[in-house]
């Protein structure tokens, strides 16, 4: 999700906003799907954008570019 605006940042643990993760992710420091694999979180948020109306060739596109890219998932 950009962070387009401040009520789309997560916050850390210290409640200060994060400039990494969205609020839907990331909230007092904390994945809310912790544990999920990186599979995993492709396919959640493809279906998250296929629901906003995204088609699933785009969604799934821009979601396999992008979150490997996040320090999360960086190894």
């Amino acid at each position: 999700m950009p962070l387009r605006k401040e009520d789309d940042s997560g916050t850390n643990r210290d409640g200060s906003k994060s400039d990494e993760y969205c609020h839907f992710c990331f909230q007092n420091g904390v994945f809310m799907d912790e544990g999920i694999s990186l599979d995993g979180k492709i396919e959640k948020v493809t279906d998250i954008a296929i629901k906003m109306d995204i088609p699933e060739h785009q969604a799934r596109s821009m979601a396999e570019t992008l979150l490997p890219s996040l320090k999360r998932w960086k190894k």
